[in-house]
């Protein structure tokens, strides 16, 4: 796939790798550096290997891709097994692209809107060589288990694997770190754990929010959850609807 812009103008104004959640996707124009925008060209690098190739699959949204072959993960597969994370990195985006559909191919990025016609398997795929290639410790399910244990938390999420940093004021503060030069791209004991693939939320969380409640990163915690909220909906069939004033609960004004 033909890109208009090279890493270095990606990069050329630095911005912050992550901001506050916007209020409208559709109403903002496309931020200038996103890491979902302008993909870096990658030179595909021919290897030999004895692990099986994987091939996309046609998404199964209405807008279908411009590219009718299928597309390997052969470029993904050798960045990761030569641990040349950022390149991987960047494959990974371009991927994600791609398998949103046209649309997203020619607007640069992926909407939050578009995950949800992935399919599970190439997903699956792309995780599962960034779990191989790490030692389980990168990928996004190992990121959906973070994020479930910070009870959803993305402030808390994003702490927790490295994306914001401490400041060096007298009050506690953190701010997100800048792409790409304060991030780790290496595998180490001091690497957090979920660190890396990075998605981008210049634009806000719903993105991160679309790809880690994707029904291929389902876990035993999304499974019982669903069976909580079934259970719960026939205990109200039995026991009679709620009374009236628990419907609207009393308005909390603490921030």
């Amino acid at each position: 796939m033909t890109t208009t812009n090279s890493l270095g103008s990606l990069h050329h104004h630095r911005y912050s790798f992550l901001k506050r959640l916007s209020t409208s996707e559709s109403n903002l124009p496309p931020p200038p550096s996103s890491l979902f925008l302008h993909p870096t060209t990658t030179t595909t690098t021919t290897t030999t290997s004895t692990t099986a190739t994987f091939s996309l699959s046609p998404p199964t949204s209405t807008a279908t891709t411009s590219q009718q072959q299928p597309i390997s993960f052969d470029t993904l597969q050798h960045h990761l097994s030569t641990q040349n994370f950022f390149q991987a990195d960047e494959e990974t985006r371009r991927l994600f692209i791609v398998l949103a559909g046209e649309a997203a191919q020619k607007r640069g990025y992926v909407f939050f809107s578009e995950v949800q016609f992935i399919a599970e398997a190439d997903l699956k795929a792309i995780d599962e060589l960034w779990r191989q290639y790490s030692d389980n410790r990168f990928g996004y399910s190992v990121q959906k288990r973070l994020w479930q244990k910070a009870n959803k938390d993305f402030t808390k999420f994003f702490l927790k694997v490295g994306w914001m940093k401490k400041l060096d004021t007298e009050i506690e503060q953190y701010n997100y770190r800048a792409f790409p030069s304060e991030f780790t791209w290496e595998l180490s004991d001091e690497t957090p754990e979920g660190h890396l693939p990075l998605t981008n939320a210049l634009r806000g969380t719903q993105l991160l929010n679309s790809i880690l409640s994707h029904p291929a990163f389902a876990g035993e915690e999304d499974e019982k959850a669903a069976e909580n909220e079934v259970q719960g909906s026939l205990r109200e069939n039995i026991n009679g609807p709620k009374p009236l004033g628990s419907l609207f609960p009393k308005p909390d004004y603490s921030f």
